[in-house]
């Protein structure tokens, strides 16, 4: 079985490619047991992305699998494409499992995220399933670099959102953000408790972008197909983050459902509700209150 068999392609702007995986009910590609690949990604639904202008790409995470990436290239080849960069959100397993199959492009990240990929990579090998060999980016940048792929002018910044070592793209001229982790729908996942007030004020940061539409790696298939979602996304995630820090102490807050919790950002449009959040929900509570959040 090709892991890659329920990839859809979809093109939410010119040039701008969407690769979606997952959300499929009563599916999974990997085990019947606990895994980051099941549990942690097809579940919840995942996306990686591609700019493409000429025969230049750039890709925007190597997604869940070899056989992913095999499925990315093919389509990039397809186009008539033959010179691929690749950009690296965060170092989480989600968004470089793929990397073997973009090991004779650049690979760019942060430098935080490469020495973070060097720090994990006998985590890394050690998952379920494992990601063996760990491929390191080549290239790496600290804050702000700016490129382009063909004729479209690329933004590459870094946040210290959901993790610490978190690279967003924007596009200036589309008004686009290819937003990674650091954005989620329905909820974002708190990776790094500790970090959580810095993570709010980098959301404030984030949002003083010119950005028009969203397009994050976690979030509904349609609606990343039509073309993303609003800069409300930021303001939903900041409140969410803002409101669970407040009310860790509430004895009402284990009783109440993530439906209830966000019932202001679902009522506006900011956000959408998909069940198997409730789950990363109640981790987010646990994690702030001093559980090991998952690596």
């Amino acid at each position: 079985m090709c892991l890659a068999d329920t990839l859809r392609i979809h093109e939410p702007y010119p040039g701008v490619f969407a690769y979606y995986d997952g959300r499929i009910e009563g599916k999974r590609l990997h085990s019947d047991k606990p895994n980051w690949l099941d549990d942690g990604a097809y579940e919840l639904g995942i996306a990686s992305f591609a700019i493409v202008s000429g025969t230049d790409a750039l890709v925007y995470d190597t997604h869940i699998s070899f056989d992913h990436a095999r499925a990315i290239r093919a389509h990039l080849s397809r186009l008539g494409v033959s010179s691929i960069r690749v950009v690296l959100s965060h170092w989480h397993t989600d968004h470089v499992a793929g990397n073997i199959g973009f090991m004779d492009c650049p690979i760019l990240s942060n430098r935080l995220t490469r020495d973070t990929l060097i720090q994990k990579r006998a985590v890394l090998c050690a998952k379920d399933p494992p990601i063996n060999p760990v491929v390191m980016p080549t290239e790496v940048f600290e804050g702000e670099m700016r490129l382009t792929v063909g004729e479209i002018e690329v933004h590459l910044m870094q946040f210290d959102i959901h993790s610490a070592d978190a690279t967003v793209l924007f596009l200036p001229e589309l008004g686009v953000l290819l937003a990674g982790d650091t954005v989620e729908d329905t909820v974002t996942f708190i990776s790094e408790p500790a970090g959580t007030a810095n993570h709010i004020a980098e959301l404030r940061r984030l949002a003083s972008l010119p950005i028009q539409r969203i397009l994050p790696n976690h979030g509904a298939e349609t609606v990343i197909a039509a073309g993303g979602y609003g800069p409300s996304l930021i303001d939903a995630t900041r409140d969410y983050l803002s409101r669970l820090l407040s009310r860790l102490d509430d004895p009402t807050l284990d009783a109440e459902s993530l439906k209830q919790f966000v019932a202001a950002d679902l009522a506006s449009g900011a956000i959408t509700y998909f069940t198997p959040y409730e789950a990363v929900h109640r981790q987010n509570i646990a994690v702030l209150r001093g559980a090991e959040p998952d690596e």
